[in-house]
């Protein structure tokens, strides 16, 4: 009986051991896993934060696909914008994923996607980097500025007025810009208006060289062709004119390149965005 007790003792020693040793792995497993998972959000969120208050290293890094990538957008005064993302420059970044955010950010260790999601638009959102689908993820959001196709707005009427002509300022928006007959071969000038805007908005077109008597026109349209509207008669340039019968309207005056695709010509597409920036990351 005592050889038969002493096993039994033994047995339950080995079986309690065993639960120990399982429960100390199983501490040990979900360390690591902590610990990597801590990691892990520290690095994307580093990750995200260097790309929205930076422009890249150099400035221009997306022109030559080389360089430190950063999203950050520069304004007029040379002022990086914090929390802000320049859309050619995320198309840039989504051309040379591998090489910029998995070799460069990544070390080539983590798998990564970036999406970029209008909040108040019907603007579609823009995703890049590696497919994501039925991957377990970390993910970060920051709301940023984005701004699209704004690089091409030549006026603002919503903020921006002046006029040539004897409009009150309280009641019109307007204002000029200088043509060259030689623009009209590379670009294209529009008046998009916001669709809100639309048949309450009337416009007119003229330059400082008036031969014949200018009308306004009802914006049927949220998109308006203007090179056809221009005229230079003898001359090979022109200022142009464009008077808009309301105060604040949400319209602006763009050039873009000829070969620029119509499915963006949208007034949405040329103003500053409220956007979610989301990086997803795993292993």
């Amino acid at each position: 009986m005592k050889a038969i007790e002493i096993s039994m003792i033994l047995i339950i020693i080995l079986l309690i051991f065993g639960v120990i040793l399982e429960s100390i792995e199983n501490s040990a497993e979900k360390a690591i896993k902590a610990t990597e998972n801590n990691n892990m959000e520290k690095l994307i969120s580093e990750v995200i934060d260097n790309l929205i208050n930076n422009p890249g290293v150099p400035e221009n890094w997306n022109d030559y696909a080389s360089g430190t990538p950063g999203l950050a957008i520069v304004n007029d005064e040379g002022q990086v914008v914090p929390n802000s993302v320049a859309y050619f420059k995320l198309i840039a970044l989504g051309k040379n994923y591998e090489k910029l955010v998995y070799e460069k950010l990544f070390n080539s260790k983590i798998h990564s996607s970036i999406e970029l999601k209008p909040k108040e638009s019907d603007i579609s959102s823009v995703k890049i980097g590696e497919d994501d689908e039925g991957k377990t993820t970390f993910s970060m959001t920051r709301l940023v500025k984005c701004d699209f196709y704004k690089s091409y707005v030549i006026k603002d009427f919503e903020n921006e007025g002046k006029c040539n002509k004897h409009h009150n300022q309280a009641e019109c928006s307007c204002n000029y810009f200088k043509v060259f007959d030689s623009n009209f071969k590379t670009a294209d000038y529009y008046l998009l208006i916001d669709d809100s805007e639309t048949y309450d908005l009337s416009y007119m077109v003229d330059t400082t060289r008036v031969v014949k008597e200018k009308y306004w026109k009802t914006a049927i349209s949220s998109e308006i062709y203007l090179n056809n509207e221009i005229e230079f008669y003898d001359d090979t340039s022109a200022v142009a004119f464009v008077h808009l019968d309301n105060p604040h309207p949400k319209a602006l005056l763009v050039s873009v390149p000829k070969n620029f695709d119509e499915d963006f010509l949208e007034y949405d597409y040329f103003r500053t965005n409220d956007c979610e920036l989301i990086l997803r990351a795993w292993y």
